[in-house]
């Protein structure tokens, strides 16, 4: 089970369980926990979410997103395209929506570094902002 012992409640319109299941799809290690007609319980790569049948009163804005850092330009792809596919939307500087509404920063793992860089973080800076998808070459370049 999973070790994080404060955990995100996702507010869904009665598709919790098909959320859970989507991101099955989307990442290497997703398990259901538990499943109940307004809960599902959910593991991402050793997190606890909880995915609750809320119904349409809430939705999700970009207040709160999921950061996730990847080590190489594949990763970035098979985020980005995963999250936003079947209705996801993609935004600026690598922030997207998937098809729930669910917002997502998909970045370099060594943005950080970049970004601090003396030399070159300015330059960086300039060129993450007119980006959608991060390019990390172009970041690493820049």
């Amino acid at each position: 089970m999973a070790n994080n012992t404060i955990y995100p409640c996702l507010w869904f319109d009665g598709n919790a369980k098909e959320a859970a299941t989507f991101y099955a799809t989307v990442f290497k290690s997703v398990k259901i926990l538990e499943e109940h007609p307004m809960v599902v319980t959910f593991e991402i790569d050793g997190k606890k979410f909880m995915g609750l049948n809320g119904g349409p009163q809430f939705k999700f804005t970009e207040a709160v997103s999921f950061v996730v850092p990847c080590d190489t330009q594949e990763e970035i792809d098979h985020y980005w395209d995963k999250l936003t596919a079947d209705g996801g939307q993609e935004s600026m500087c690598g922030w997207l929506k998937d098809k729930f509404g669910l917002s997502w920063q998909i970045i370099p793992a060594n943005i950080g570094k970049i970004m601090t860089d003396p030399e070159r973080g300015q330059r960086a800076m300039k060129e993450l902002m007119t980006m959608k998808k991060l390019d990390i070459k172009r970041l690493e370049n820049a």
